[in-house]
């Protein structure tokens, strides 16, 4: 009796300061996701209005700010992504340090704000898994709750960016922690909770704003195909990311790294200003008129955004691989459907195609198929309409990726 009062004691304590840390992580995921969206408006707005020549030097800007902040206030300490939060949960001595927290919040805001072809989804996971951390490390709960307590932040941090408590706590699930357990279970559906309250107060709009009507069982087909396409997009990003680093860390001077990688990506952006910071944007102003743009338009932008990605993050700016992916992947799907209906005389539906598309590519390269299954529903209005189409592109890409790409030689050191 004395061990269940003391278990469900330790309960409750799990509970509360997963509560508290899912409103600390909402906080910080929100405003990470507001001045961001705000400050990339206006620089990019600027610079299409004033001088497109800009964009060549934009994202100098942002990654030269980053290495001296890295240099001189964060003491050359580097951040490494997801596999931050891996070594720290299996080395359970090591901590993530409190300056990871401002490191991964600036930098990711720098980096996209000035055009770096990333998101700040990464940058968020890590700085919300901090907070977790940090509270864990004030003993206010047992000991053994370090998964749960980090977890709790991630939860907050991705149900903020992309409105969608589910989401957030399936990633925690399905990428964090990678088990499932009562206490777990306990942390992160509390911090869901919180997070979706958190959720009713703000403005929080879906990515696209084209509603789902439905689908038809003849598009089936179509959507395997494009699945598999999907799956190959992510393999190449994944070779690319990986080539580049490594090109990258061969440079020792950092001027020519930094600057090299920078002015390509801002060469880039200057000839393609879709691809300029997380390409949200874009997908809406091509969905609006999608017979407006030619099919090697689109192949572009389909095959330089991970590019593009790829050269951001060797050149040392912050992010990984959510909003690429999901780009990327809209634009895969976007193509296909245009290339069906021009050419074989079919009727798909383009944004049913945008959506798969995005999920398949973003399963691919998260390994995370029911994490990007209720992401990419909530993008638009009435987007879980395409809740078995998703699914089975979800599906179908991660399967192929892994068997191109075995689990063990995927890296998040790499890929996130």
């Amino acid at each position: 009796m004395k061990r269940k009062s003391i278990q469900r004691h330790h309960y409750f304590r799990l509970i509360l300061i997963s509560i508290i840390i899912s409103i600390c992580a909402s906080f910080l995921g929100y405003s990470l996701k507001l001045i961001t969206e705000y400050f990339q408006k206006l620089i990019f707005h600027f610079a299409e209005e004033e001088n497109t020549l800009i964009f060549i030097f934009l994202p100098t800007i942002g990654i030269t700010a980053i290495y001296f902040l890295r240099k001189y206030f964060f003491l050359n300490r580097k951040n490494k992504g997801i596999t931050e939060i891996y070594k720290t949960l299996d080395q359970r001595k090591n901590h993530l340090p409190l300056f990871k927290i401002p490191s991964h919040y600036f930098n990711g805001f720098l980096t996209v704000i000035f055009g770096g072809s990333t998101g700040i989804e990464v940058s968020t996971v890590v700085a919300t898994a901090t907070l977790g951390n940090t509270i864990y490390e004030k003993h206010f709960s047992a000991n053994i709750y370090k998964l749960e307590l980090i977890s709790a932040g991630v939860v907050a941090g991705v149900s903020i960016l992309f409105g969608s408590p589910i989401a957030g706590w399936l990633f925690a699930m399905e990428v964090i922690a990678r088990k499932f357990n009562k206490t777990l279970f306990i942390s992160c559906t509390a911090s869901a909770i919180i997070s979706a309250i958190f959720l009713c107060f703000i403005k929080s709009e879906p990515l696209l704003s084209f509603e789902i009507t439905g689908w038809k069982w003849t598009a089936l087909p179509f959507f395997v195909i494009l699945s598999l396409l999907g799956g190959v997009l992510s393999v190449y990003f994944t070779v690319l990311v990986i080539k580049i680093k490594d090109f990258f860390s061969g440079i020792s001077n950092n001027f020519l790294r930094v600057n090299l990688g920078a002015l390509i990506v801002g060469g880039l952006i200057f000839c393609f200003p879709f691809l300029y910071g997380d390409s949200y944007h874009s997908l809406s102003e091509i969905l609006n008129h999608p017979k407006s743009y030619s099919f090697l338009f689109l192949l572009f932008l389909i095959l330089l955004k991970p590019l593009a990605s790829a050269l951001t993050l060797g050149a040392g700016g912050d992010g990984g691989v959510f909003a690429p992916s999901i780009v990327a992947g809209a634009f895969l799907g976007l193509t296909f459907a245009l290339f069906c209906n021009t050419f074989f005389g079919t009727s798909l539906i383009y944004v049913n195609f945008v959506l798969v598309g995005a999920a398949a590519t973003l399963s691919a390269s998260i390994y995370a198929p029911l994490t990007a299954l209720f992401l990419v529903c909530n993008l638009a209005p009435n987007g879980y309409v395409l809740f078995f189409p998703v699914l089975l592109g979800c599906w179908a890409s991660q399967n192929l990726a892994r068997r191109i790409i075995p689990y063990n030689v995927y890296s998040y050191d790499i890929k996130s």
